[in-house]
This record gives C-alpha cells, sequence and structure tokens, in this order.
C-alpha cells in the first residue's frame, strides 16, 4: 500500500499535484505515469520555429496567469495536507509519529527520482535513483533487450570449450505474425536456454524463417489481384518471384522482431532463412546426395491436389470437417454454395443383357473416370458376374466386374463399389492391385476435361449437377440421401481438395523411417520424446510410412534441381512423360555434361518448373542452420543439437522428417530430445478462431487493449455479418474490459505454468494478469528489501547459517529445497513444476512468512535486536540475489531490473548482468531439517489463529494448550514469530495438565496434540464456532470408520504390505487424539456458552 499522500504526474511538463486521501496499489494506470513520462526537451530554435519566432504578449501573460494559479493549488493542497497530518497527530501518538515521518520522507521526494531516464538505443538501461511505487510492466520491460542484444549475451562461440548446448528455433512462416503459440514456443524456448546459459553452457538458440511456400504465393498473389487485378499468370514466373521477394524483404521477419519483445534471447548473428544462399545450396544438395543414394525418384501417384492453387498440398495444409448431413458449403470458383453429405445411387447396365448393377457415391462427378466395379468374391449375389463387364453410359467404355475381397464389404450398401482409380486413395490401390486403367477427368484448376465427353470444361461441381441429371434422363438414376461424410479442405485456399494422380518427385521413406524409428525404441536409443506417450504415435507413424511427395506446382520455393532432355520434334505435352530423361544435378552446366554423356545431337534441357515442398527445406534446419553441407566449425561444434521444442501436431510432418534426414545426411539424429508442447485454446477449451472472436495475440496481452480495439480488428478479417456478431459477442463475454497490459513476463510465466495440462492448454487470460499482480508483489518485496538494506549496505562475503535467528535459518533450508526442485524439474522438462515451485518459494515462503517474520527487527531500531537486523539484512539480501536468478529464466525482464538495484558482495565483482549470472545451486550448509520442521510447527498454529481471527486486523491475546514436552519447548522458542505472523498482542503457551484452559476464548484444534485459543472479539458468535468443531469432529469420525474398516477386511495383514499397515495404524491412532482434542474444545466451548447464558 502506498502512504497516505501519494504525488500523481498530472502533465508531461513535470507539474505535480498533492493528493491527501489514501492511494491504493489498484491505480496501475497512475504509477504507469512514473516511467513513460518525460519532460519535452526543445531546442531554442525549435521553440521559435513552433512559436513562429515570438511569443504573443497575451499568450504569455495568459500562461503567465496559469502557472500562478497552479502554484496557489499546490500551495492549497500543501496546506491541506499539512492540516489534515496535524488532525490525525492527536489520534494516537505512536501511529502518528509513523505517519509523520512517513509524511515528511514524501514531502522530500522529487517526482522525477521515480522515472528512468531516456536510455539511448543499445546501452544499458538507466534507471530512476528511486523505486517507483507500482510495478509498470512497460516501464520495466523497456531497454534491456537492446541491451542485451548489442552486449552480445545471447552470441555462442563455436570454439568455446564449455559444453554446447543447442535449439532450432522451428522456424516460422515469413508471412506470420506473432500468435499465441509461438509465444508458447519462445517463452518454453527461452525458459530453457536462459537456464543453460546460466548453468555454464555454451548455448545456441538459432533464429531463422520459413519461406512458407504456399502461404507466402497466396499472399502476394491477393496483393496482386488487389492492387492491380493481375495474376502470377498475367505477370509471369520471374517478375512474380521477383514481386514475392520485394515483399519479403519489405514485410516478412515481423515475427522475429516481436520475437525480441517477448524477450527471446535468440543469437541473431546466425539468423537465417530458408531460401538464402546458404540455405538454397543445402537443399539442392540434399536433394542430389539423396536421388545419387537411390532415395528420391519420379512416380506417377495420387496425391491432394488444390484446385484454385493448382498445386499438390500436403497433408498437415489440409482441415478434415466430418459432415453429419446434406449440407451446404461455400467453395472458391462458385457463386453459389454446393452441396455435400449426399449418397448418390445408380446404376451401370450389363453387357449380355445381365441387366443393371448399382453403385453409390458421395462424388458422382468422379463416374466419368471409372474403369471397374469391385465386388467380393464370397457375394453370392454377384457370382455370375465374375469377369464380366459393365458399359459406361456416357462413353460406352467396358468396366471390368473385378473380386476384391481388401476393399469391398458385401454386407454395406449394394456390396458393389465403383472404382475410379486416378481421384481416390482406396480405388487407387485397387487400380494397382488389378492393374486397371488410371484416367484423370480433372484439368488443373479444377475443370471436366476432354476424357468427360459432354461434360468436358465444366467446373467439377457444375459437372455433379449435369451427370446427375443425364442419370435421371437415361433412367439410371435410383436415389440422392444424407450421408456422413469427411470433406478435405485445404487451409490455405479454403479449396475442397481434390486427389489426383499426378507426376510427382518421391522420398523412398521406408528404410529412412526404420532408422528414425530406431533411433526412439531402442534400448539405447539416441532420442527421447518427451512426453513420452507420443512415442506410440512415432512408431505407429513410421511403421506404416508412405514415400514423401516432395514436389509442388508453385513459383515461390526452391526450385526441384532437375532437368528433362527434350528432343527436337518432341510433343510438348509430353514434357517429362518419361523418367529416364530426366536429369539431377546441383546446376544446369552440371545437367548439361551428364545429359551430353547419355545423348547425342541437339537437344534442350528445360528445368522442371515444380518447387519443392517446404517440408523438404525445414527438414534440413537443424543441419543446414549450422553450415551443411560445409564442414563448418558450428557444425563440428554443435551437431547434434540437443532438444527440439515444438507442437505436438508436427511431430510426423517435420521432427520424423528431420530425423530421417539428420540420420541419412548428417550421420547422426539431429537432435537427443524431442519436447512437444500442448496445443493452446481459448479458456473454454474452444480452438481459436477468428470467426468465434476468441483468438488471442500475445502483443495485446503484452500491451493491453481496450474492448473497442479488439472489435476493430475483427473487421480488419473476411468475416460475414452473422460470423462478426458472433466474434463480437465472443469477445464482449470474454474480454467485456478488453485485456489489462501484463507484460511480456507475466505472459511468459503463464503459458510456462499451463504447460502441465497435457496436450491441451485452456488459456485464461484472468490468470496473465493474476501474475502480473504477482509482478507488483515481487517489486514491492524488493522494495521493501532496500528500504532495509539502506543505500551503502554491502552484503557480506559468507554467512554462517549456525548463527542466525531461526527465520533466516529456515528461509535459507527452503530456498536450498525450492533449488534442487527447480533444476529437477528443469532437467525433467516439467516447466509447469519449476514455475510451480519458484513461484511458492517467493509467495509464500518468502513475501508471506520470511519478510514478515524479521519487520520486528526492524521496527524502532530496537538495540536488543541489533545483531539479529544485521543477520536478516544479510539473509534478505542472499534470497533476493538466490531467488531473482532462480526467476530469471522465466522472466527476463523484471527479475534484470531488480538485480541490477541489488548492492554487489565486497570481495568480488559480479557480473553485468544477471542474463550471464550463475543459476543457484544448493548450498549443503542451509538444509536445516530440525528448523524447517520447528516452521512447520510455528506455520499450523498461526494459520488456525488466523483463522480464527478471520478479517480481523486487531491485535488480541491468544494461547497454545501444548500436549507433548517438544512442541511445548518449541512454541515457547518461537513466541516472536508466533506474534509477529499471527498478528497477535500476546501468546500463552499452557500446559494441558497443569493449567486451565483459558475462557472468553474462541478455540480451534490444530492437531491431536495442540489446541489453540484466541479472545473473543466483539459479537463473534461462540455457537458457529463450536459448529465448526462439531463439524471437524464428524469428518474425524467418518475417517476413522472408514480407515478401520479397510484395516478389518479380510487378508489385510496377508495382502496389505507391512510398510502401509504401520502408515495405516499411524494414521488411525492419530485420528483418535485428534477426536478426543477436539471433544475437549467442545466441552469447553459450550462451558462457556453455559456460562454466557
Amino acid at each position: 500500500m502506498l502512504g497516505t499522500r501519494f504525488r500523481v504526474l498530472a502533465k508531461p511538463q513535470s507539474v505535480y499535484h498533492l493528493i491527501s486521501n489514501p492511494i491504493k496499489l489498484a491505480a496501475p494506470s497512475l504509477l504507469r505515469h512514473f516511467h513513460i513520462h518525460t519532460p519535452l526537451q526543445s531546442s531554442p530554435a525549435n521553440k521559435a520555429a513552433m512559436d513562429g519566432g515570438h511569443e504573443d504578449p497575451e499568450k504569455k501573460k495568459k500562461k503567465e496567469e496559469k502557472a500562478r494559479e497552479k502554484e496557489l493549488k499546490k500551495q492549497k493542497a500543501l496546506e491541506k495536507a499539512a492540516k489534515l497530518q496535524a488532525q490525525q497527530a492527536s489520534s494516537s501518538s505512536k501511529k502518528s509519529e509513523k505517519k509523520k515521518v512517513k509524511r515528511s520522507n514524501e514531502e522530500e521526494d522529487n517526482p522525477e527520482d521515480f522515472i528512468d531516464p531516456e536510455t539511448p538505443m543499445g546501452e544499458k538501461k538507466r534507471m530512476s535513483s528511486q523505486m517507483a511505487k507500482g510495478y509498470s510492466p512497460s516501464a520495466v520491460e523497456k531497454s534491456w533487450y537492446e541491451w542485451w542484444e548489442k552486449t552480445g549475451f545471447f552470441v555462442a562461440d563455436a570454439n568455446s570449450s564449455k559444453p554446447p548446448f543447442v535449439i532450432v528455433l522451428p522456424p516460422p512462416n515469413v508471412t506470420g505474425a506473432l500468435h499465441i503459440g509461438h509465444a508458447l514456443t519462445a517463452a518454453i524456448e527461452d525458459t530453457i536456454i536462459r537456464w543453460r546459459r546460466m548453468s555454464g553452457y555454451n548455448t545456441l538458440w538459432v533464429p531463422g524463417m520459413d519461406h512458407a511456400g504456399i502461404a507466402t504465393q497466396v499472399v502476394v498473389e491477393k496483393k496482386l489481384m488487389r492492387e492491380s487485378q493481375l495474376t502470377r499468370h498475367d505477370i509471369g514466373r520471374d517478375k512474380f518471384v521477383s514481386e514475392v521477394w520485394n515483399w519479403k524483404n519489405k514485410y516478412g521477419g515481423t515475427i522475429l522482431q516481436q520475437l525480441r519483445r517477448l524477450g527471446a534471447s535468440l543469437d541473431w548473428s546466425r539468423e537465417c532463412f530458408t531460401m538464402d544462399e546458404k540455405r538454397s545450396r543445402a537443399v539442392t544438395e540434399a536433394f542430389v546426395r539423396l536421388h545419387e543414394q537411390g532415395l528420391i525418384y519420379r512416380d506417377n501417384r495420387l496425391v491432394n491436389w488444390d484446385c484454385v492453387l493448382r498445386t499438390a498440398i500436403s497433408e498437415i495444409e489440409v482441415d478434415y470437417i466430418d459432415i453429419k448431413e446434406r449440407t451446404f458449403l461455400k467453395v472458391p470458383g462458385y457463386e453459389n454454395p454446393i452441396e455435400f453429405g449426399v449418397l448418390t445411387s445408380f446404376a451401370y447396365p450389363l453387357e449380355e443383357d445381365l441387366g443393371e448393377i448399382i453403385v453409390a457415391t458421395t462424388r458422382v462427378e468422379t463416374m466419368l473416370g471409372d474403369t471397374a466395379i469391385a465386388v467380393h468374391p464370397g457375394d453370392e449375389r454377384y457370382q455370375h458376374l465374375h469377369g464380366k463387364h459393365a458399359i459406361h453410359p456416357f462413353n460406352g467404355r467396358r468396366i471390368r466386374i473385378i473380386c476384391d475381397a481388401i476393399l469391398v464389404d458385401p454386407e454395406f450398401g449394394t456390396g458393389a463399389v465403383k472404382i475410379t482409380p486416378a481421384h481416390d486413395p482406396n480405388d487407387f490401390d485397387v487400380g494397382k492391385r488389378h492393374n486397371l486403367e488410371f484416367i484423370n477427368i480433372f484439368t488443373d484448376d479444377g475443370k471436366i476435361n476432354q476424357d468427360g465427353g459432354e461434360f468436358a470444361g465444366m467446373p467439377r461441381f457444375k459437372a455433379r449437377e449435369a451427370v446427375t441429371e443425364a442419370l435421371k434422363k437415361k433412367g439410371l438414376f435410383k436415389e440422392a440421401k444424407a450421408n456422413e461424410m469427411r470433406l478435405g479442405i485445404c487451409s490455405r485456399s479454403q479449396d475442397v481438395v481434390e486427389p489426383m494422380i499426378k507426376p510427382q518427385w518421391y522420398v523412398k521413406c521406408t528404410g529412412m523411417g526404420k532408422e528414425a524409428l530406431d533411433a526412439a525404441i531402442d534400448e539405447k536409443k539416441k532420442l527421447e520424446i518427451i512426453p513420452t506417450q507420443y512415442t506410440a504415435n512415432w512408431k505407429r507413424w513410421l511403421e506404416n510410412i508412405r514415400d514423401w511427395c516432395v514436389s509442388r506446382q508453385l513459383w515461390w520455393g526452391h526450385r526441384v534441381p532437375a532437368w528433362y532432355v527434350v528432343h527436337e520434334g518432341d510433343n510438348p505435352d509430353n514434357f517429362g512423360a518419361s523418367y529416364e530423361r530426366w536429369v539431377v544435378s546441383r546446376n544446369e552446366d552440371d545437367a548439361q555434361a551428364q545429359a551430353s554423356k547419355k545423348y547425342d545431337g541437339k537437344f534442350q534441357l528445360i528445368q522442371d518448373p515444380d518447387v519443392l515442398d517446404t517440408w523438404f527445406s525445414s527438414g534440413l534446419f537443424p543441419l543446414s542452420v549450422l553450415g551443411w553441407p560445409d564442414d563448418t566449425e558450428d557444425l563440428k561444434a554443435f551437431y547434434p543439437t540437443s532438444v527440439l521444442e515444438t507442437g505436438h501436431d508436427i511431430l510426423f510432418f517435420w521432427v520424423a522428417r528431420m530425423v530421417m534426414l539428420g540420420i541419412t545426411l548428417g550421420g547422426d539424429v539431429p537432435f537427443t530430445k524431442v519436447y512437444l508442447h500442448p496445443m493452446v485454446r481459448d479458456a473454454h477449451g474452444r480452438k481459436m478462431s477468428k470467426s468465434l472472436g476468441n483468438v488471442i495475440d500475445p502483443l495485446e496481452v503484452i500491451n493491453g487493449i481496450s474492448l473497442e480495439d479488439l472489435h476493430k480488428r475483427l473487421l480488419e478479417g473476411n468475416l460475414d455479418p452473422r460470423e462478426l456478431a458472433v466474434a463480437k459477442e465472443g469477445q464482449v463475454k470474454d474480454f467485456p474490459k478488453g485485456i489489462e497490459e501484463c507484460g511480456a513476463d507475466a505472459l511468459r510465466f503463464a503459458l510456462v505454468s499451463y504447460t502441465a495440462q497435457s496436450d491441451k492448454i485452456n488459456l485464461d487470460i484472468q490468470r496473465v494478469v493474476g501474475y502480473r499482480q504477482w509482478c507488483n508483489k515481487l517489486w514491492n518485496a524488493v522494495r521493501f528489501a532496500m528500504s532495509r538494506l539502506g543505500d551503502d549496505y554491502v552484503p557480506p562475503s559468507d554467512v554462517n547459517p549456525d548463527v542466525l535467528p531461526f527465520s533466516c535459518q529456515w528461509i535459507l533450508s527452503v530456498l536450498n529445497k525450492v533449488i534442487s526442485k527447480t533444476v529437477l524439474s528443469l532437467e525433467l522438462y516439467e516447466f509447469s513444476d519449476a514455475a510451480t515451485s519458484v513461484y511458492a518459494w517467493w509467495q509464500y515462503q518468502l513475501c508471506d512468512v520470511f519478510i514478515e517474520a524479521i519487520k520486528p527487527y526492524f521496527s524502532g531500531n530496537d538495540p536488543k535486536f541489533e545483531s539479529e537486523r544485521g543477520f536478516a539484512q544479510a539473509t534478505l539480501w542472499l534470497c533476493l540475489d538466490n531467488g531473482l536468478r532462480l526467476l530469471h529464466p522465466f522472466m527476463p525482464f523484471v527479475t534484470e531490473e531488480l538485480w541490477q538495484r541489488l548492492p554487489s558482495p565486497r570481495d568480488h565483482k559480479r557480473p553485468t548482468s544477471i542474463v550471464i549470472s550463475e543459476y543457484p545451486s544448493i548450498v549443503e550448509r542451509w538444509t536445516n531439517e530440525r528448523v524447517e520442521s520447528e516452521m512447520n510447527l510455528v506455520d499450523s498454529v498461526v494459520k488456525s489463529l488466523r483463522s480464527l481471527a478471520k478479517e480481523s486486523r486487531e491485535r488480541r491475546p491468544a494461547f497454545v494448550l501444548c500436549r507433548t514436552p517438544l512442541d511445548r519447548e518449541i512454541l515457547c522458542s518461537r513466541q516472536l514469530e508466533i506474534e509477529t505472523l499471527a498478528n497477535l498482542s500476546s501468546l500463552t503457551v499452557i500446559n494441558n495438565e497443569n493449567d486451565a484452559a483459558p475462557t472468553g476464548c474462541v478455540v480451534s484444534v490444530v492437531n491431536e496434540n495442540l489446541s489453540v485459543y484466541l479472545k473473543l472479539q466483539g459479537s463473534r458468535s461462540t455457537e458457529e464456532d463450536l459448529e465448526k468443531i462439531r463439524k471437524k469432529m464428524e469428518d474425524i469420525t467418518l475417517q476413522r470408520e472408514k480407515l478401520s474398516k479397510a484395516m478389518n477386511v479380510a487378508g489385510y495383514k496377508e495382502k496389505v504390505p507391512e510398510k502401509i499397515q504401520k502408515a495405516n495404524a499411524e494414521k488411525l491412532d492419530s485420528l483418535e487424539k485428534e477426536k478426543l482434542s477436539l471433544e475437549e474444545a467442545s466441552q469447553h466451548m459450550e462451558a462457556q456458552i453455559s456460562s454466557e447464558q
């Protein structure tokens, strides 16, 4: 709490007012002024320019009058404050004396002493001479990062003798802006890196960006259309690629700047981009080497095709939606919504007048490419049709009736299945098994091609309607009914994905997948996956791995390093058709030399227009960022890297491929551990979506944002009016007052604390706000400590715990415990446990107990506490120094600011920054189990007394009834601590045998050996307290009965381990003693009530 008066900055020009009324810390907007407002410095020339060369006399006169009025108001405020102070002085001499000293100090305060001076970019932060009276995230987090980066704290040395610890940042898309998933990644990885750096490792955290082939191309294509009404085809490939580079250089990399705002301590000297020169050379080299090893080949196979982007897309770029009934959906390129979830049944006429056979499909237009009808070999209904043919109703094509026990379920539908090998994954496999013809019926942009006969040129979903009508006219249509189905949608274009057969480049994955699998499951495994449950996913995927399609029909990306030999007279439509004519090489000159050895005469080399899958280049990232294929110092020093931290959703698409490529090309696994973080959801467990209005921008949490501005952000999207209304409603519900400024430290700490939530994080912004308020508690704890240490305090070089006061011995002992727990949790990648341990020590042990317990030593400079004061100062300094270093990996900004304010020990020069200070380690001689046990006893007594006192802050006498000599001895020696922590006027320890129970008190049973009594206050209800004791007695009785029943079951002594039997017996005895204590307390209170009546 602030004092009774508090200077509040009214204007930037350093005019202040005194406010007489008390102000609490619940006014952060006021406190922030102490940091962000600095007097405007302007030169005479600037001032003259602003005034037009001279000052108007009338304006000057008005300014002077205004200044006099302000001065008069200030004087009146001072007089009012003095008058109030005099009035309050008569109420209580002791209380008045304290307030007078405090007010006097405040009157001497210069408000500018609380404002941080402006810090030139890159220089060490210039802090205010006095700590601000409250924590402000924007003020605290300013300037530190620029200094850290410029000073080179984050730069790794390949020649260092320290053990290496390396993380490669999952490269964010060049198109991306910081989202909550990036923030989680940065918070976890920076926690790891800062901890390892402080623990003596040569840490390297490599930043980079992914060129994001599809995403970036889509962004620039939209920009072209919006600004020039042109497509990429209108301007040609070279100019379009040039446009993308221009866009990348202008807008790309925004996210890397945003990562700095989060405090991510990346080695920016090694920043890279997947399409920079070095990484591009690595991609080409990898492709060529894999091809030379027979691991890359070209084949005509089924792919996920996007008809809008006109390219094959990765499975991770396909979002699947489950359709339960007839549903109309918007599809790009179609004016009206398209109906899905419909199963259409129709008949194929059979040859030899055998009648017809009925099939069903949800994609009736694909019947134009049917080349077979499959039945189960054991289905008697179709025995007579084995080897027969149906006739295609629109082109007369003969369609074989085949038997396939793998695909066909005779119990489903009619038991007959139409087969379209070129447009369905299952049918593709059937086509391979039965050597069927593969007929592609679609053009690249999703129209029916020449093989569609009368339907050629129609968009595929228009053709769906036309084919249905044509079947009706021929009398072959049977019915259309609702049918559940799963529909693939491209996450980039929102187009319905079309399975299409296309010639592509593939990587053979069976052998590489086996090596990657063995690396994680062998007895001598080289790769550990955390959490371990994802090892099962790893095994399932890699045991069933298929070859990887690595080519994409895009213009932005790494061009496939393959050239096709074209002879004079070749048909352009047959380009790429002959695998033998492809030449894979590092450059065109090498390709020419290779082709010349194979072909005589004139020929032309044409490079494959396709580019490589973005996952191919990012799969090489742990190698390429360290300089591979060159044998660089970085590669020798830092490969394999230490840990890969990422989301569990890309375990296969990225992590597995990095492991396969790392083993094959780098000779070893690319990292020894994989930590998979949960996916972030909103507070209600919903996936974040713009249409729900629940998307959380990390920067808006850091800086704060109003509800109005949250609504404005929605307007920047492409939501339709209905979606917009739902989104606004969601924002009003979740953020009724917007989002309070929380700062990067609070956001980071919240995200790391959430990692215990298995595979999903339900992020509640109020929890982040809570950690921001906790930062304020840290701030005030250090501020209190600094006031007790004094300006000239110099910490001692060593502290002997044996001579310290009890509370000092205790806090150092539990500090040892939290250091051990935190380090162990970090080593086990249990980040939530680590964060919780540090938080609990600061909150519940340092602030709530220790700082309160030592306050009597500093009250009034009592001579009898002179030695205790010195010991308390030394212990307080040790706690703050160790506690801030312990917390630094989680909260880098506030810990740096507070640590810099701590005095330095006399005997050695500490590091210039907490970033490079040493992480705390346990000091064996601090551990004191006896003291911790005694404090546990003290704590239990204090908590019981506080419970009796409820919300009252009036100091009252209390009594402790002890039933054992040991407890009595401990509590007698700890009276000062109990009186202080429980806010008592006195404490009397009484003997159960000799002393009568005190009267006029409320009572609480601590345990079977202790009861506490607190003098009654005012109209406190004794009956109410008696009812609580009776309720507790009932609970104890139920526990005793349950435990006793369990101990008396048949076979208990034979089956239950002796250790557990002993523990149960002790528990039963303890419950019995506690019941007796409660009965005693109950009798005492009943007697008290009787005497009052």
